[in-house]
């Protein structure tokens, strides 16, 4: 059965995984790659070139993204959709999106499956699927998700060093948000004041609804605190710890 189109204006989390569980980013590079995408291919264009070039070491967090190779200027970007939140794990990623135009998000998760997919198979020499079929999507249907929907992507990069949280059993809060502070991987970075990867991602409207990164970070140190994931286990939309 064909699932329903998504409905513009309306807000979905987003989730897919690696083929048979694999990893599907094996060093920086690949998610650097996938980051790159979530801001090329979110265009009712179509990408003019694909070379680019990705920037080896950096000594701060506001990465550049890549760049055209073309010396020309480019016209502004006609979003799909508004990407609010995202995180990227090694073996599957998180997307917070609201669509913005018709088909937005099939046509910009097809642009994204395709185009990272096929990069990676070219650079590690192999073919085939790389994630487990089409997207998983639940659309965010009251207040409370809308509110705690961004915390448990944030929350997710937890799981490689301290899955305990995901049973409200974390001992240490403060090293919690310090881990997550080094983690590059997501827009909580960008959520809480600090440049990350600010091009990607439309945070106004999350961060006006709450007064802004100290207020946000105060938030999810508290929804940490209390952490309840049966509450919200209906539109999380992957199996414990992501396995």
């Amino acid at each position: 059965m064909d699932r329903p189109l998504p409905a513009n204006g309306e807000i979905y989390h987003v989730y897919n995984r690696g083929v048979e569980k694999r990893d599907v980013f094996l060093n920086d590079r690949d998610y650097l790659r996938f980051i790159h995408d979530l801001f090329e291919f979110n265009d009712q264009e179509a990408a003019s070139n694909t070379a680019y070039f990705f920037k080896h070491k950096t000594q701060s967090m506001e990465v550049k993204l890549p760049y055209i190779t073309q010396r020309k200027v480019r016209e502004p970007r006609k979003l799909l959709v508004e990407i609010q939140a995202f995180c990227l794990m090694p073996n599957h990623f998180h997307l917070m999106i609201r669509q913005l135009v018709k088909n937005g998000i099939p046509d910009f998760m097809r642009k994204i499956g395709t185009g990272y997919t096929n990069s990676f198979n070219k650079k590690y020499e192999r073919v085939g699927a790389l994630f487990q079929g089409t997207y998983k999507s639940a659309l965010i249907k009251n207040e409370s998700h809308f509110l705690y929907l961004p915390f448990y992507i944030h929350l997710n990069p937890l799981d490689i060093k301290m899955p305990e949280w995901r049973e409200g059993k974390l001992k240490n809060v403060k090293a919690a948000i310090k881990y997550l502070e080094n983690y590059r991987w997501s827009s909580f970075l960008d959520y809480i004041g600090k440049k990350n990867f600010p091009s990607v991602t439309q945070r106004d409207f999350l961060l006006e609804f709450f007064d802004g990164p100290a207020a946000y970070k105060k938030e999810i140190i508290r929804w940490l605190k209390e952490t309840n994931l049966e509450e919200i286990s209906h539109f999380t939309l992957e199996p414990i710890y992501g396995s």
